[in-house]
């Protein structure tokens, strides 16, 4: 119980603050009747509320689909930035942009999810071929497998002077979400729901592939769901704010180390975390150089390479 209502003061807290920062002050008292309450409420509700709503969805979106892909790969180091899923559905927005350029935003997504399943694909057999399925190798093999992806993503964008919009795409950036331009990212709420009612099928697979099929489950369609669930969620990220690092890797980790692995228990608090941990930042990167921001993507890309690196070298010492 206590738990609970500490999570939600903490919600309400950062809530409050995300709705209140930005480069135009909201003045309160206007709903009072002391000052321009319309102006008061198209700031609240055009500008700041989406982006709050936003962040939420973006984070918890992103915490769940670390988690899947951790179950799937075996290996806690594992999520959509260090396995080419957030590179590959930039490059499936660049071709769509390219190829087709007049199709809707969804058409956009429905591309970048399909690409981001072909690389996290092409990822999860790469690691079947890892020797012992090092713990550091796996995570190793994705960021190199993402660096090749993004070299080919970058050098098609400077053929075809797109390189600015690649730079929005890879940079998770929410100071240009406005209402009518985030609903897209309703999806990963549907998508984590859908995770929570088949979280047992992922523990299960998370066992390897000998204990799924023999405890009865259909593996290959297990599989299938979990990189349906991680490549909609990451492209449905990308295509409307860019993406946000490591927050699929933190977040379940972390959630792990005080709740255990029963991912039916821990999904919702994982949801959570995710959510109020890019909350958190955004805030901060809107204060640091207020009245000008830094993007979530550059803030969580700092802080969450450092707590990489500390949970790899906790591994490396437990494993002494």
């Amino acid at each position: 119980m206590i738990r609970i209502l500490s999570a939600a003061l903490l919600a309400l807290l950062l809530t409050v603050a995300s709705l209140m920062t930005g480069a135009t002050a909201l003045d309160l008292t206007a709903f009072f009747g002391g000052g321009d309450a319309r102006e008061a409420v198209l700031v609240l509700l055009a500008s700041r509320l989406p982006r709050t709503l936003a962040l939420v969805l973006a984070g918890g979106g992103l915490a769940i689909a670390g988690t899947i892909m951790q179950m799937l790969a075996q290996n806690r180091f594992v999520e959509p930035s260090t396995a080419g899923t957030a590179e590959s559905a930039a490059l499936g927005m660049l071709a769509a942009v390219l190829f087709f350029p007049g199709i809707p935003v969804i058409g956009k997504m429905v591309l970048a999810a399909g690409f981001a399943m072909a690389g996290t694909a092409l990822f999860l057999r790469l690691v079947r071929q890892i020797p012992a399925r090092s713990v550091l190798m796996v995570p190793l093999t994705g960021i190199m497998l993402g660096g090749v992806i993004s070299a080919v993503t970058s050098f098609i964008a400077y053929r075809y002077d797109l390189m600015q919009s690649l730079g929005a795409w890879t940079n998770g950036d929410f100071s240009m979400v406005l209402r009518g331009r985030y609903e897209l990212l309703w999806i990963s709420f549907g998508l984590g729901v859908l995770a929570y009612v088949t979280a047992a099928k992922f523990t299960l697979a998370g066992l390897g592939e000998a204990v799924a099929v023999s405890s009865g489950l259909n593996y290959r369609r297990a599989m299938l769901t979990g990189l349906s669930i991680v490549s909609l969620i990451s492209a449905s990220v990308v295509v409307t704010v860019g993406s946000i690092p490591f927050v699929g890797l933190i977040v379940p980790n972390v959630v792990s180390l005080v709740m255990g692995d029963n991912m039916r228990r821990t999904l919702p608090w994982i949801a959570y975390s995710g959510a109020m941990l890019v909350l958190a930042c955004d805030v901060a990167g809107r204060l640091i150089i207020a009245p000008y921001e830094i993007p979530v993507g550059t803030m969580m890309g700092v802080f969450g390479s450092a707590i990489f690196l500390y949970l790899l070298l906790r591994q490396e010492a437990h494993a002494r």
